[in-house]
């Protein structure tokens, strides 16, 4: 007997998560696309018997989404799956970072934590910037900068990596550290990133580095935020600098 499944995607919750979500390009084309772009969404979950009414602009969830978000208290590290019923109506149901369905408490939304015990403590707190290179693409290996030998995302016996674009897309790339060089390195996977990504030289990225120290890490670029922001700034900065410095001399 043949039965429909319903359509779904997962979205990873990264920093900046409740300025907007992003639609996966290959659920929008086939499922989407096409629709009245001024119909808001209709978000459902099992929390509550609340219908979340959610504006979308083009592939971006906006308006609407942050009310979600915040009666839901979703978090950074959190993921959300999508499951498109009906017309513009989906059903939303949140997974924690230990990957477990978070249970709510009817009618009050109230969010049950897990056992502090069994649930891994996520940093989030370590950004860098990396300019793709005719170097870098060639020998399919960049290097993350000395500092993130203090990111507690990290440690020296992790083998694979995960990068994610802003979409929350990934790709998996081997990972290391160097002893002479003293800084940690992703390999075999970077090339593919940056190629699938349509990433030129001299493109930058911003990069947000997530885990506990125990499980594969992800390198998340960042979102249109404040930290961000300023490391680019930074590196305009100094680029202007060095110009100006040797028309000087």
């Amino acid at each position: 007997m043949k039965t429909t499944r319903e359509p779904h995607f997962f979205k990873p919750l990264l920093p900046g998560f409740q300025s907007g979500v992003a639609i996966p390009l290959d659920f929008y084309s086939k499922h989407i696309q096409g629709a009245e772009n001024n119909k808001p969404w209709k978000l459902r979950s099992d929390a509550s018997d609340q219908i979340w009414e959610v504006i979308r602009e083009g592939r971006t969830l906006t308006k609407g989404w942050k009310e979600f978000t915040e009666a839901h208290d979703l978090r950074i590290g959190d993921i959300v799956i999508f499951k498109h019923e009906r017309d513009m109506v989906f059903h939303v149901t949140p997974f924690g970072p230990s990957c477990c369905e978070i249970q709510y408490t009817h009618p009050h939304i109230v969010k049950e934590e897990a056992d502090t015990d069994d649930a891994p403590t996520f940093s989030y707190d370590y950004c860098f910037l990396a300019e793709v290179t005719a170097t870098i693409q060639k020998d399919d290996k960049m290097f993350l900068p000395v500092e993130a030998m203090w990111c507690g995302a990290l440690n020296q016996q992790c083998k694979e990596v995960k990068l994610v674009n802003k979409e929350g897309k990934s790709w998996t790339a081997s990972f290391g550290f160097s002893e002479s060089d003293e800084a940690y390195y992703s390999s075999r996977g970077w090339r593919k990133f940056c190629r699938d990504n349509r990433c030129t030289n001299g493109a930058l990225f911003v990069f947000n580095v997530v885990g506990d120290g125990t499980t594969t890490p992800l390198l998340c670029v960042c979102p249109e935020r404040k930290e961000c922001t300023e490391l680019l700034i930074n590196h305009f900065s100094r680029i202007d600098g060095s110009i100006a410095s040797t028309s000087r001399n």
